[in-house]
């Protein structure tokens, strides 16, 4: 990080590039019942605030400490605020920055010359390393506590060195590594100096994440405190029994991952007309990220105290109490995503279609693909889907015309190739592998998908540039190495638009099943009641979201937690049993997405 900008109280601001609030430093209470975008959970260890408790701390153990942590870290903000409050105890630290042991720029170049995706400005291949292949290993030896001081090793990967001494793991959400990336005052792993934003966007999500995560496995049984650096003159801290103890009440209960919103070429107004709390001040809002694994996280609560860890956390410290039956299959890879796409007033998303399974594991190295669906969860009349081929499609014709609009910059009557179909609420679109599709305008769509989610290969844009009037990038090439043109005619109505039927009828609920296509390996429901239904989760982890009436009242064990309007949440395979409760005045509509058990 550049030392200019370091102080005693840093402009936080100056070192995001982003319209979205930071992170409050307390928990407010609500006003009024609606979709909370700080939701919490209530654990019973201390959440701490501040760096004078986390030094206090520190010169109590006594002994040497060692700071491990994610990309993205301040370290030299960490580093002066702690010295100004050790120095109020009249100590002086020795800092040890475990950089030192990396091996050369040039070395790392080449371990990760087959995952960085070279030219290409999107994709690379999913490292299967780990962090130590960017160390030296006698240098890490090298690295040893001087007599009679307080010895402090830190930076990512500062526990390789094997120091036995008390430690310390320091998370930053990946939302604020992305702004702060943007910024250009974060580096990627072993790197000096920041690079462009979305170079180093991949080599985050094929490198340097990957192993980190892997790195945060092996250390989270012996973390003895973490912190959540996001608010850097802030922080928030607890013990990492005090976090284990938190995570494994919340595998067994309800929970909501914290959303983040980002506005985009094709965004819409409907985020921000109804969600409260947003910054509004942003040209539009184009996706809320409501559950999408890798980059949400979660938020804990003690007090009015929060303290963030990334979700993935809980799957790494126990994936089966989270996946049940699934994790035999997908391990610490949350399968399911849920997030919105809004064109209410915007326009139609890019011309698209994602790698078959296949093509994702040899050119990405990613275990299973994004297949998605499309359920509306509202739209404006005369609102449109993008889906399928028309009968007459003529392949070559087809890219020879999408090959000369990006050359010539010239427009594409697209509907004279691809079938459009009215959206209406409750609809649903599936899109497995190679399907070519889009939202179209005044769209509120929730997308029900797999998780991978940055493997979209765009046809045609409708001549837009990006937010920063710059073209956007297309990848014809890559889409027609996976467009299934068999997805035609007819065949678009018969398969891919899911035909919802009754399972289960009470006095006063229903149960709907939407069908799903073969290439899915997740089945999708929709809960319909007025009062109340209970279900069973048959060790399977079950993903909703509450798509028509107020709010719910959602038990699980021994804890009521309130579900608003348009909230995603999560029930763990473990919770067993879990009952719904309209809290509303009006009867609710609640989808539900879990695998299916023959794709375990």
């Amino acid at each position: 990080m550049n030392k200019s900008i370091l102080s005693n109280s840093v402009n936080i601001e100056t070192m995001r590039n982003t319209k979205q609030f930071l992170l409050p430093d307390l928990k407010k209470a609500a006003k009024r019942q609606e979709y909370d975008i700080y939701p919490t959970f209530d654990i019973a260890g201390p959440i701490y605030t501040g760096y004078k408790t986390l030094a206090n701390w520190i010169i109590a153990c006594n002994h040497d400490i060692v700071i491990d942590g994610y990309s993205g870290v301040y370290w030299d903000v960490l580093i002066s605020c702690l010295n100004d409050e050790f120095a109020a105890s009249d100590i002086q630290a020795n800092w040890i920055n475990v950089n030192k042991a990396l091996k050369p720029e040039s070395n790392i170049h080449e371990i990760t010359a087959n995952y960085d995706g070279g030219d290409d400005p999107l994709f690379g291949k999913l490292y299967d390393g780990e962090l130590s292949d960017f160390f030296d290993v006698e240098k890490l030896q090298s690295l040893k506590p001087e007599p009679n001081k307080l010895n402090i090793l830190y930076g990512a990967g500062a526990a390789l060195a094997g120091w036995k001494c008390t430690l310390l793991y320091i998370d930053v959400p990946k939302n604020e590594i992305q702004f702060r990336s943007r910024a250009n005052t974060i580096c990627n792993l072993g790197e000096k100096l920041p690079s462009d934003p979305k170079n180093q966007y991949k080599r985050f999500y094929f490198i340097d994440w990957p192993v980190l995560n892997k790195h945060k496995k092996q250390l989270l049984p012996a973390i003895d405190a973490i912190i959540d650096e996001q608010r850097i003159n802030k922080i928030s801290w607890t013990t990492g029994d005090a976090l284990r103890n938190g995570l494994k009440t919340m595998s067994s209960h309800m929970f909501r991952a914290r959303p983040w919103f980002e506005p985009g070429v094709w965004g819409g107004q409907w985020i921000k007309n109804n969600i409260n709390g947003l910054n509004k001040d942003v040209v539009n809002y184009a996706w809320s990220f409501e559950l999408i694994a890798p980059e949400n996280g979660i938020l804990l609560q003690s007090g009015n105290n929060m303290l963030e860890v990334s979700l993935d956390t809980l799957l790494l410290l126990d994936n089966e109490a989270i996946l049940g039956k699934a994790a035999a299959r997908f391990g610490d890879a949350f399968p399911i995503r849920f997030d919105f796409l809004d064109t209410f007033d915007g326009g139609n998303l890019s011309l698209q279609c994602h790698p078959s399974v296949e093509y994702i594991k040899d050119n990405f190295g990613e275990d299973f693909t994004q297949d998605e669906t499309y359920y509306i969860l509202d739209a404006e009349p005369g609102a449109e889907v993008y889906l399928g081929f028309q009968e007459t499609i003529n392949k070559q014709q087809f890219r020879s015309v999408l090959e000369n609009s990006f050359e010539q910059n010239e427009p594409v009557e697209i509907k004279d190739y691809v079938q459009t179909f009215p959206a209406t609420r409750h609809d649903l679109f599936l899109i497995p592998n190679g399907t070519v599709h889009c939202s179209g305008k005044n769209n509120m769509v929730l997308e029900i998908s797999a998780t991978p989610y940055i493997f979209t290969f765009k046809m045609y844009d409708w001549l837009r540039p990006d937010l920063s009037g710059n073209p956007r990038t297309l990848n014809i090439d890559r889409a027609f190495e996976n467009l299934n043109f068999e997805r035609k005619g007819d065949v678009v109505t018969e398969t891919l638009i899911s035909k919802q039927t009754t399972l289960k009828k009470g006095h006063d609920w229903e149960i709907i099943n939407l069908s799903t296509h073969p290439e899915h390996f997740y089945a999708i429901e929709r809960f319909e009641f007025d009062t109340e239904i209970t279900e069973d989760t048959n060790n399977q982890c079950h993903v909703l979201s509450l798509v028509e009436g107020e709010s719910i009242a959602v038990i699980t064990n021994d804890r009521e937690q309130v579900i608003h309007y348009a909230e995603t949440f999560i029930i763990p395979a473990a919770v067993k049993s879990y009952t719904l409760k309209n809290t509303g005045k009006t009867r609710v509509k609640v989808v539900k997405a879990f695998v299916k058990d023959e794709c375990c």
